[in-house]
């Protein structure tokens, strides 16, 4: 059977490289600034701040400790 040599294989051939190259690069991160950009105008919910508030206070029962009566079940 008879092999076929893509040109890639030829000697002195140019290598192509994988990835995309800067153009494409470029649009794909400004579209992902613009996207999180977005993001970060909208801000964080109100409940989702009284959340971290009530966590921070002194006291807050956390998800890491557990009593040992209960098994972890309230």
């Amino acid at each position: 059977m008879k092999e076929v040599k893509s040109q890639a294989s030829q000697p002195g051939a140019p290598r192509k490289q994988g990835g995309l190259n800067a153009e494409i690069q470029a649009r794909i991160g400004h579209q992902l600034r613009a996207m999180y950009d977005d993001v970060v105008r909208q801000g964080v919910p109100d409940r989702f701040a009284d959340l971290v508030r009530k966590l921070d206070e002194p006291g807050a029962q956390g998800g890491g400790d557990t009593d040992k009566n209960n098994n972890g079940r309230d």
